[in-house]
Parts: C-alpha cells; sequence; structure tokens
C-alpha cells in the first residue's frame, strides 16, 4: 500500500480521538481557547516528531523561501477560519447539516485544484470522490431530510452555508499546505512535512493565540490550567496534522481528502464497539458507499 494512503488513514483516525478529546476541553474553556491549545501544544510535539525522524532517520532541514512562509500562513488560516465557520454552522442548531456540508471539501479540492493547478483525475477517480462525498453527506443527514428536493432546500440553510464555507477554506487550506511543502527542497517528504507542521502551528499560535489574548483575555488561564489534557489535544493534533501533511505532499489534494473520509467510520465503529450503539440500515448503506468510494480513488490513481 502507497505511503500517502497509510499515512492518511492513520490522519483520519487521530483526527477521530483528537476531536473527542477536543469535546470535552469545550466544555471547559471558550471555543478560541479549545482552539488554540491544539496549536500551542501541538508545537513541542511537532518538534519532538521532527527531532526524533532526524536522529532515527537522518537527513537536514531545507532553508525555508519567502513563498513557502507565505503558503504556510495561507495554510494555517485556512484552517483558523474553516473551524470558525463549521462552529458557527453548529450554532444554527444544525451540527449534523453542518459537518456533513463540510465534507464536501473533497470535491470542492478536486475542482479547485483542476482550476488553480491544473491537477485532473482519472473519470474512476472522480467518481470514487463523488462516491465517498455522497456516503458522508447520507450518513450525516439521513433521517434529517426526506427527498433530494428537501436537501437542496437545506442547502441554503445557515448552518449548510458555514458548512460549505467551512469545506471550501479546509480545500485551499490543504492545497496551500501541498504548495509549502513543495516549496522546501529538501529530499524527504517526511521531513518537510514535519517542518512544514511546526512553522504552521507557530503561525496559527500567533494568530488566534494573539485574538484571544485581545478578545477574551480571561480565557487564557484556562489554556495553561488544563495543561494535561490540553497537551493530549496537541499531541493527538500534531501527529495527525504530520500524516495528513505527508499525504498533502505525495498525492493530489483530492484524492487525499476523499481516503480521509474514512473518519467517519471510524467514527461508528467507536459508536458500536465501544458505546455499544446499534448500526441501522441508513448506517450501512452510507458505510459502504464511503467504502466504496475509497475503493474506486485508489484503483482510479
Amino acid at each position: 500500500m502507497q505511503l500517502w494512503v497509510v499515512t492518511t488513514i492513520i490522519a483520519a483516525l487521530l483526527q477521530t480521538w483528537r476531536t473527542a478529546l477536543q469535546q470535552k476541553l469545550r466544555g471547559q474553556m471558550s471555543v478560541n481557547a479549545a482552539a488554540v491549545v491544539r496549536y500551542l501544544y501541538g508545537v513541542p510535539m511537532g518538534l519532538l516528531l521532527a527531532g526524533l525522524y532526524l536522529l532515527i532517520f537522518g537527513g537536514t532541514l531545507s532553508a525555508p523561501t519567502p513563498m513557502f512562509f507565505l503558503y504556510a500562513a495561507l495554510g494555517g488560516l485556512g484552517q483558523i477560519i474553516g473551524t470558525n465557520l463549521l462552529i458557527m454552522s453548529f450554532a444554527h442548531r444544525g451540527f449534523a447539516v453542518g459537518t456533513a456540508y463540510a465534507k464536501t471539501e473533497a470535491v470542492q479540492a478536486a475542482f479547485l485544484a483542476l482550476l488553480l493547478l491544473g491537477e485532473n483525475f482519472s473519470p474512476l477517480a472522480w467518481v470514487g470522490i463523488a462516491a465517498s462525498v455522497g456516503g458522508t453527506l447520507y450518513l450525516s443527514l439521513a433521517g434529517r431530510v426526506g427527498s433530494l428536493g428537501e436537501m437542496f432546500r437545506a442547502t441554503v440553510q445557515p448552518a449548510a452555508l458555514c458548512g460549505l464555507g467551512a469545506g471550501f477554506a479546509f480545500a485551499l487550506c490543504a492545497l496551500a499546505i501541498r504548495a509549502a511543502t513543495h516549496e522546501l527542497q529538501g529530499p524527504d517528504v517526511v521531513l518537510r512535512a514535519l517542518e512544514t507542521l511546526v512553522v504552521i502551528n507557530v503561525m496559527q499560535t500567533i494568530m488566534q493565540g494573539g485574538w484571544l489574548v485581545l478578545r477574551e483575555p480571561a480565557s487564557v488561564r484556562a489554556v495553561f490550567s488544563t495543561w494535561r489534557s490540553s497537551a493530549q489535544v496537541g499531541a493527538l493534533s500534531a501527529c495527525g496534522s504530520a500524516c495528513w501533511f505527508t499525504g498533502f505532499a505525495l498525492a493530489p489534494v483530492a484524492l487525499v481528502r476523499a481516503i480521509g473520509q474514512v473518519e467517519i467510520l471510524f467514527t461508528l465503529l467507536f459508536s458500536k464497539f465501544f458505546l455499544k450503539e446499534e448500526m441501522n440500515r441508513s448506517d450501512i448503506i452510507g458505510t459502504l458507499a464511503v467504502v466504496a468510494g475509497v475503493v474506486l480513488v485508489l484503483i482510479g490513481r
């Protein structure tokens, strides 16, 4: 199995785990503070991962260029904006709808890559991308919309619009990260991904941390008083991002995100085997669609 597929699947698993832990933190601090811990505590973990990798495999860090810093800043900002738009979709009482439409990121990334980078995929890969996203939408919206017409009407609701905006921001973020890793000239893809991760996490800590200090100074204390839980979130976030970044450096963003839809499968497995919740017919149909989409992407690659 190719490295980008392995790292993408691991990234999806770690992201599911990190999200679960971060949900607990949101009961102890504001949304912005919960986001800051992801970046702040991710910096030392990113440095540790890079240091261990250099110690074990050797190599040298690449000299960053001005364009690298520009792409890194755009990628970090895109992730922050996407996260905030997703949270705004929840505020409109549309958790499921907002999350579902944010998952259209893979399709949006495919069209953006086609328009901006000239990247195109085989017809089979396009079908796979559509199937994986469609399966995710079905899993998220089954029982909430009764027909295709209702789904289209739901698309103009504030929660859905914020979700689509989040997907667009995440797609741009992923493209910027891919561009940043390719600006580095080192021969080792994984090392370039780790270097990009550390730089972006530092930038995100400064950007959202500065916002927190200016707008929510009372929340700063919670960022440090919850360091035991926050450090776990940061560590999982850094490890997951290292895997995502490696995938972006090795393969087109749209294909990486399409494979990343397996994240929802991990969520369902956690629900069934740990929470002992039964899977219904909609869960099985949606799961098969996601798996079929992933298989088609791999074959069409």
